[in-house]
């Protein structure tokens, strides 16, 4: 059952809300909504917080522009706060910062976490428009044989001086890595364990 927040445990009917970037995880802001703006944010996709100083509804970026989108509305174990998965349209600090805490946001490495799980998806509800799922209809051969042929690519284009091309044989070669460890019910974590043994 999907957990709902209870305004009534704060005195003033406001309850905390930490917004997260969808994409880095890096924890952009804190704010604060009653009932009104939680709902309004649920609904138009767009965080809108109860502002303390105006004492009104306000939703992040009416100014800026810098709108925070909405991906996903998480509510605590004691329904007392809110996390909110959020796509920021630009700095989030109305300082000009990334976050405000002046923390860069510039690593998108947790779009890794988003693609494993699609890539665990295509295995396990195969369709017959998707490319990944195809991969693994065709079997570990087929799989290990593509990484291959990326691996090669890449080489071949790291002797030139063209990012894009550079860039693209990289994503690849990285896609079909993913693939591969899942083909074999392997996840990438098993293999940052490796690494982090090795560092120490």
């Amino acid at each position: 059952m999907e957990r709902k927040p209870d305004f009534s445990k704060s005195a003033d009917g406001l309850l905390p809300v930490i917004i997260q970037d969808y994409t880095s995880n890096k924890v952009l802001m804190l704010g604060y909504m009653n009932e009104e703006a939680f709902f309004k944010t649920k609904n138009e996709k767009k965080v809108t917080f109860f502002s303390r100083s105006k004492q009104r509804l306000w939703t992040k970026g009416e100014t800026s522009q810098n709108f925070l989108h909405v991906k996903e509305v998480l509510i605590d174990c004691d329904a007392d706060t809110i996390l909110i998965k959020a796509n920021p349209d630009g700095p989030t600090c109305h300082t000009g910062d990334d976050t405000c805490w002046q923390e860069s946001n510039d690593s998108k490495t947790a779009f890794i976490d988003y693609l494993k799980n699609l890539i665990k998806d295509r295995k396990s509800n195969p369709t017959d428009k998707s490319y990944t799922s195809s991969l693994f209809a065709k079997g570990i051969n087929k799989i290990a044989q593509k990484v291959g042929e990326e691996a090669v690519e890449i080489v071949i284009e790291a002797k030139d001086d063209n990012k894009d091309l550079f860039l693209g044989e990289a994503a690849d070669l990285l896609f079909h890595y993913l693939v591969l460890l899942e083909a074999k019910n392997f996840d990438l974590n098993e293999v940052i364990e490796v690494l982090i043994k090795r560092h120490k």
